[in-house]
């Protein structure tokens, strides 16, 4: 059975400027490396694998591949973000901080459970910190929040205005 998230993993353009932002500015201790030189398939590579703790114990993690293309670019936040959970009071902190460090950076945004800022990373990733508000709870309950009926409301909505 599924436990816990342990990693997710990203590419990485340059593993030091990747580090400068996730260990100096957001605070996360890079915790380990992994050389990779041979792929399972026993193809030969040459890649760094980082990992970055979070208090919870699992890991952001970067790949820097360079004999390996890859097209970075400005993620949308629909398309792809990395939401982190911070206390409430860290929110106006770290958004100075990153406007100050010329961080691509905005907020605060009301979600109603959540409140949140955002920043781009060296790679083009949105990442938002994220902080509960009492509301939460109660928002994020499937028991209550009526989040299934709302799915289920939405896939009908989508068949109907499907072109024929």
């Amino acid at each position: 059975m599924l436990k816990k998230l342990h990693h997710n993993a990203y590419r990485c353009r340059d593993s030091e400027e990747t580090r400068g932002f996730y260990e100096d500015f957001l605070g996360l201790r890079l915790a380990g490396t992994l050389e990779i030189t041979e792929t399972k398939s026993g193809r030969q590579t040459h890649a760094l694998h980082t990992f970055y703790q979070l208090d919870d114990g699992s890991y952001l993690a970067f790949f820097e591949v360079p004999d390996s293309p890859f097209q970075f670019k400005q993620q949308h936040d629909y398309d792809l973000h990395i939401a982190l959970e911070v206390e409430r009071n860290v929110l106006e902190k770290k958004l100075a901080d990153g406007k100050a460090r010329g961080i691509e950076s905005r907020g605060i945004a009301d979600h109603h459970f959540i409140h949140s800022i955002y920043f781009r990373d060296p790679n083009g990733y949105v990442i938002e910190l994220t902080a509960r508000t009492p509301e939460h709870a109660r928002a994020m309950d499937p028991a209550t929040n009526g989040a299934r009926a709302k799915l289920d409301q939405w896939q009908a909505a989508k068949k109907q205005h499907a072109p024929a």
